[in-house]
């Protein structure tokens, strides 16, 4: 498709304009005072989400000019091929076709074969769930990158749906200090191993698969058929490893989307099959919201929208996600590899270099663990982080005290980045832990908070499968909109593999200690770990 890259968009030249004379010195509580409905005109209504974007640095002018950048580089006709199945990971020649697994039958593209694999798997769940039939106790997935981290990430986050009967483990380092903690809490005959790797070759994967198994027939292991079970497309490799028991997925499935696909099977044992369906049909429905709403109120089109705003004109270099939900402990991980490896990219679909910055870091923890840590960085650092906040309003725990005091952090978290705190307001205050022997104006000037930081506030009803489906797919949505603007691939990730080749090389150089041809660095590690 022959859309414009954003930079040369007439749109993006109005941007550069607005930002210096509106956008650059933009101040949020100065908004808030001319405005008094900021609020309900920067809130944006989608499937089981709510957004509050009014704590952003932009107007409604910077929204119409992003809107129109969009329009300008073909985000809708790019969304609409992905949509169809045409082969918009041009680098691998691949289709991207991640919501063709959370379509309802007959709705998307590959349809029958979807849901043959679907039921299958979810059948083969539901037969693991009935704990006194199989016996089954204990379920660890072997994976790494897209096959650990979706699973890793929903499973805690659905706890209070999760069967009581089973204990889930997860196992990518290739370090075997991730593996060994692990098998000394399991009984051979109480064990399933899932091995998941769409070719059955991955490095990492592989290596602690034969760990598993040679503790398995260690420890009177004698099924390894029934005990061992693989998501991957290679079944000749499994069958001779001795597993009979696989479950396909397809090339146009990155691994980073990976887990609506077979790679959900330990989800799918985690939460059965009723709720696997659920975390399907949220993730549809924002699907649904992306392919149909205007973008105007198209949240996922907006978030992207803002991330380049915050990126390619502010000059933010990252951003933080703060879940306040203890469930949600490893969505900043997940999302990590979501947008960094989807537009950690430094060339456009031409293969041309960019000349502005892609993907921010993205990073995080729960509140309010967060805030005992790297909060002060975000208040008084001399970095602005834009935050995004993520608060569920009913709790699956009884402690409605504890619930109230974790909201009551969340807002007041948002609230704090941008209001700051005057030298003059910090004069007037009593710091009971201040020095005696500084004068109160430098005790003063350390208490002072610019404000002006920006944030995002998503908000869920209750986190549910479905919800939880919802929000993964918007942020899909959104990195699949600023990468489109960008004009880079989203898809691919060649960046992993130039380690894992010089990994293949180096391996037999540490038993032999051959360090002919490596550089001097490598050759002097290479020395003294051997």
């Amino acid at each position: 498709m022959n859309a414009p890259r954003c930079d040369a968009a007439l749109a993006w030249i109005a941007l550069q304009g607005h930002y210096q004379a509106h956008g650059r010195d933009f101040d949020l509580r100065e908004a808030f005072t001319r405005d008094a409905a900021r609020f309900e005109a920067f809130a944006v209504e989608a499937p089981e989400v709510f957004a509050d974007l009014s704590k952003n640095r932009w107007d409604l002018v910077t929204k119409k000019l992003l809107v129109e950048l969009a329009q300008e580089c073909r985000l809708q006709e790019r969304r609409d091929a992905m949509f169809a199945g045409e082969p918009i990971n041009h680098t691998e020649g691949r289709a991207v076709l991640h919501t063709a697994l959370r379509a309802p039958k007959g709705q998307g593209p590959f349809s029958d074969e979807v849901h043959e694999v679907l039921d299958r798997m979810l059948a083969f769940a539901e037969s693991i769930r009935d704990t006194a039939a199989s016996g089954i106790r204990h379920v660890v997935n072997i994976g790494i990158g897209g096959s650990d981290l979706g699973p890793q990430m929903v499973v805690p986050a659905l706890d209070a749906f999760v069967h009581p009967g089973l204990t889930f483990h997860f196992v990518s380092n290739v370090d075997g200090h991730d593996i060994a903690p692990v098998l000394r809490q399991l009984k051979a005959d109480e064990t399933l191993f899932i091995i998941a790797s769409k070719t059955f070759t991955t490095q990492e994967t592989m290596a602690n698969a034969q760990v598993a198994r040679e503790w398995f027939i260690a420890n009177g292991g004698r099924d390894t058929a029934k005990h061992f079970v693989a998501t991957t497309t290679n079944v000749k490799a499994a069958a001779d490893f001795g597993i009979t028991t696989t479950f396909g997925f397809w090339d146009w499935v990155g691994g980073r989307y990976s887990l609506w696909s077979a790679i959900g099977l330990p989800i799918a044992v985690a939460l059965g099959a009723e709720h696997f369906r659920a975390l399907l049909a949220g993730a549809h429905a924002m699907d649904r919201h992306f392919a149909e709403t205007p973008l105007e109120r198209n949240l996922p089109a907006l978030l992207g929208l803002l991330d380049v705003w915050y990126r390619n004109f502010h000059g933010f270099t990252s951003r933080s996600v703060a879940p306040y939900h203890q469930g949600l402990k490893r969505l900043p991980a997940y999302l990590q590899q979501l947008e960094m490896e989807s537009n950690g990219k430094r060339v456009d679909l031409d293969g041309q270099p960019l000349p502005f910055a892609t993907s921010p870091v993205v990073w995080g923890e729960p509140g309010t663990n967060g805030q005992h840590a790297y909060f002060q960085m975000l208040h008084q650092g001399t970095d602005v982080i834009p935050v995004e906040f993520i608060a569920v309003k009913q709790p699956t725990h009884a402690h409605a005290d504890l619930h109230r005091k974790l909201l009551a952090n969340c807002l007041a978290q948002s609230q704090a980045l941008m209001l700051g705190k005057g030298t003059e307001a910090a004069l007037g205050e009593t710091a009971p832990t201040a020095s005696k022997t500084l004068d109160a104006l430098t005790i003063a000037r350390h208490r002072t908070f610019p404000g002006n930081r920006p944030s995002t506030t998503l908000l869920i009803e209750r986190l549910t499968p479905r919800a939880l489906g919802v929000l993964i797919a918007m942020y899909e949505h959104r990195v699949f909109t600023s990468g489109a603007l960008w004009r880079i691939n989203s898809f691919d990730q060649w960046g992993v593999e130039l380690g894992k080749a010089l990994c293949n090389d180096l391996l037999p150089r540490l038993s032999s200690g051959d360090a002919q041809g490596l550089d001097g660095s490598t050759a002097g590690l290479l020395a003294r770990l051997r």
